[in-house]
């Protein structure tokens, strides 16, 4: 592990279908401060077994007392509460998240929708950083994430990946494990995500548009092929935003804490 600046350092831990991973990260630049370590999501994906799961990758780092934990979760976020289970498993409607880790831990935990902590990532210290007016992050990955930017502040929640053309879902339609699952060439599903973005363009008018999730490596073999209005750029932190983005937030979620409870107390944070 690198030594970031004291207090700097904050563990991000992003929750997907396959697998859960996590790093320390240095907050002030967004580098990695370890390499990230990543378990397999039990089946069922319960809370409880999630739960352990994560309390197992924060033992994993042995970091010191005191360091920031988030969270994220490929669901609604609101008010801590988990609303929906598109893309987890059903137990999780209606369980308050920052509670379980918190409780699991024994520490404050900020809990971000997964989408939501990478488009954080991406406008404090990636590609979207320093822009104003509307910024629209969607990640492609398992399905689709979307985030929403005006003048840098978060509208939480937005879940634009289940917008639907023509009566379909565009989450499994559109997304880079469609490309994979029904064997597209590139030209085929740059078609199928023209067709979506130009959709979601036309519903938001973003001023800059980043594409993030694993597949944003190859951004050179399907962004040049986009013809939006807005211009259409690779996220830089890749698939780390996650990690990073809720390691940002859990951080600044810290400093708020403190000004509220007392040192020690356990209790959650929470955006959304």
């Amino acid at each position: 592990m690198t030594n970031p600046p004291a207090g700097s350092l904050a563990l991000g831990i992003d929750i997907g279908g396959t697998g859960i991973k996590g790093a320390p990260v240095d907050v002030a630049t967004g580098r990695l401060a370890a390499a990230r370590h990543c378990l397999d999501t039990p089946q069922p994906a319960t809370p409880a077994a999630v739960a352990a799961t994560v309390s197992e990758l924060y033992r994993h780092f042995g970091l010191p007392a005191g360091t920031p934990v988030g969270v994220t979760i490929p669901a609604v976020v609101r008010h801590g509460i988990v609303r929906n289970a598109t893309n987890i498993d059903p137990t999780w409607i209606g369980t308050h998240a920052g509670e379980l880790f918190g409780g699991e831990l024994g520490i404050p935990v900020t809990v971000l929708n997964d989408a939501d902590a990478a488009g954080l990532a991406e406008l404090g210290l990636g590609a979207g950083r320093g822009h104003t007016g509307v910024v629209l992050v969607i990640t492609l990955g398992t399905g689709i994430g979307s985030a929403l930017f005006v003048d840098g502040r978060l509208v939480p929640n937005t879940e634009f990946g289940h917008l639907t053309i023509d009566g379909f879902d565009c989450c499994p339609w559109a997304s880079a494990a469609a490309r994979v699952r029904e064997n597209l060439s590139w030209a085929q599903w740059v078609s199928r995500l023209q067709e979506y973005l130009g959709y979601t363009e036309s519903l938001v008018w973003p001023d800059l548009i980043i594409i993030g999730g694993g597949i944003s490596r190859d951004a050179d073999r399907f962004l040049p092929l986009l013809q939006l209005e807005a211009p259409v750029v690779r996220a830089h932190l890749e698939n780390d935003s996650g990690i990073v983005g809720v390691a940002l937030e859990a951080h600044a979620a810290q400093a708020r804490l403190a000004t509220a409870a007392s040192p020690g107390t356990p209790g959650y944070a929470v955006v959304g």
